[in-house]
């Protein structure tokens, strides 16, 4: 069984679009970021970096329960278990590259993009223009990678375009839009329809919403989410 950590966000939809395309058995284990559960003990003795997903394999290896965490950790160890979405063997430096790419670069500057964008003061103009750029040389790398090609690396579907999706989703919001986020990145939008489109995508999108995660972005929320702009508490 597979004890999954999860918030609404992009890290953790890459894993639960994982888990619903497989149908590995798991349990969903709310952890409301914005009431600060991730700084809990409980959960920081499953991630010491206070983040979501994590998991927990009660059958990990040698029969030993395992923790992961980080999205691609966990893409890549819940992939070797099943022998799942791994692609040829042979496009394995392939994989590997495109799903660090992501992790390294699409992840944190869209994270940074919509904190700058969305919850910084007023009067972060160098910051916003940084990281927009930044998300858009990103997506330009990205979307001429995908000329001619119907998935990031060979031709199957991978765990680096389940990792792709979690943040493409939310492309809209990275880049402060209400039009179509993909206009400048047509074979972005292309890839991104098509998985998408898949049953195990809906089926992610809806991961956790029986749940009443807080949705106020007050004071409690702004030290839940970004402790390291308040001193500790004495």
């Amino acid at each position: 069984m597979i004890r999954f950590y999860f918030h609404p966000t992009p890290n953790p939809a890459k894993v639960a679009l994982f888990l619903e395309e497989t149908g590995l058995p798991h349990e969903v284990i709310p952890v409301d970021t914005r009431k600060g559960a991730q700084h809990d003990p409980s959960f920081l003795a499953i991630n010491p970096n206070g983040k979501v997903p994590a998991i927990v394999d009660t059958d990990g290896p040698g029969g030993q329960a395992a923790r992961v965490f980080d999205s691609s950790a966990i893409l890549l160890y819940l992939a070797e278990k099943t022998g799942r979405f791994l692609g040829d063997p042979a496009d394995r430096p392939e994989l590997l590259s495109w799903l660090f790419f992501i992790a390294t670069g699409i992840g944190p500057f869209s994270g940074q993009a919509v904190h700058f964008q969305h919850y910084a003061p007023e009067g972060s103009d160098y910051a916003v223009n940084r990281y927009r750029r930044e998300i858009a040389r990103h997506y330009r790398v990205l979307d001429t990678h995908l000329a001619g090609r119907d998935y990031i690396v060979g031709a199957e579907y991978t765990i680096a375009d389940m990792s792709g999706w979690g943040w493409l989703n939310v492309a809209a919001r990275v880049l402060k839009t209400e039009d179509d986020p993909f206009a400048d990145y047509p074979n972005i939008g292309r890839w991104f329809a098509a998985i998408d489109a898949r049953p195990a995508a809906a089926r992610a999108r809806i991961v956790g919403r029986d749940h009443p995660f807080k949705t106020d972005f007050d004071e409690t929320a702004r030290r839940a989410l970004f402790p390291s702009n308040y001193p500790p508490a004495v």
